[in-house]
């Protein structure tokens, strides 16, 4: 009798343990404790950079599970989903065109850092060569749009729009004054490089011209200033934002080991934005 008692004691004392655990358990995910995060990136130098964030947040014992994107319209959707528990590939501008123009509710958690963007050319050496006429490629996403032109303004090259300028919406039909009659060709941010030489210059985001083999520093026949309001951030889905898994990832990120490494690893063609 007290050996049956005692396995009955047993079994209840384990199941109570097993309550306890699995509701431990269920608590935590509940509060965003989970220790494995699936993070949306963009090929490239992205790659090599959250090589060093998934050491650093070992330490901490975040598991980042990295899914590679080479389309920036795939990202968002995926997150917005629940594919992805977050993403880091995009600046604000960007992400709010997504978030307006699809409906998602993606919000910011850290910044990551600023990729100039710069102008590509496999036709001329300089930008002072550049041709009446020339067709000259640009994204075709409002905000990356948008900011293609204005550093062909800042390089003298047009005049916008100031309405345009102020709200940061401008396309080509935003040109007040194209002295050198450059023809623009809007095309998908990934299609730009395979395009150089059909075009005579094209804006090229940093992460696709370094799977081309081109330098912001070296190849760049134009190029934004290190320091620009496109910073590239983190995102999560607004539900997640306060959630400490979120918190752990941008800490990680936001590390001196990763500050070192894109400092000595690009040397001005990525600059930290933390």
């Amino acid at each position: 009798m007290q050996n049956l008692f005692r396995r009955r004691s047993l079994v209840l004392a384990t199941l109570a343990a097993s309550l306890i655990f699995c509701g431990s358990a269920a608590f935590a995910q509940d509060n965003g404790n989970k220790n494995t995060v699936k993070v949306g990136i963009s090929v490239g130098s992205a790659e090599q950079v959250f090589e060093v964030v998934k050491k650093v947040a070992a330490k901490d014992g975040l598991n980042i599970q990295l899914v590679v994107f080479n389309d920036y319209q795939l990202p968002n959707a995926a997150l917005a989903s629940g594919d992805l528990d977050a993403n880091a590939f995009q600046h604000q501008p960007f992400l709010d065109n997504q978030n307006k123009a699809r409906g998602f509710d993606i919000v910011p958690v850290g910044l990551t850092i600023t990729a100039p963007l710069g102008f590509y050319s496999r036709k001329i050496k300089s930008i002072d060569q550049l041709p009446d006429g020339a067709a000259v490629g640009i994204q075709n996403d409002p905000s990356n749009g948008n900011r293609a032109l204005l550093l062909l303004q800042s390089a003298g090259l047009i005049t916008l729009k100031p309405e345009a300028v102020k709200n940061n919406t401008a396309t080509p039909l935003d040109v007040a004054e194209n002295p050198k009659k450059l023809k623009f060709i809007p095309l998908e941010a990934a299609q730009l490089p395979r395009s150089l030489g059909d075009l005579a210059i094209a804006a090229i985001n940093n992460d696709y011209a370094e799977k081309a083999g081109l330098s912001l520093n070296k190849d760049a026949v134009i190029k934004e200033a290190a320091k620009s309001p496109y910073a590239n951030l983190i995102a999560v889905r607004r539900a997640d934002k306060d959630k400490p898994w979120a918190r752990r990832l941008v800490a990680a990120y936001q590390s001196p080991e990763v500050r070192s490494f894109i400092e000595t690893q690009f040397k001005g063609s990525l600059v930290p934005a933390f």
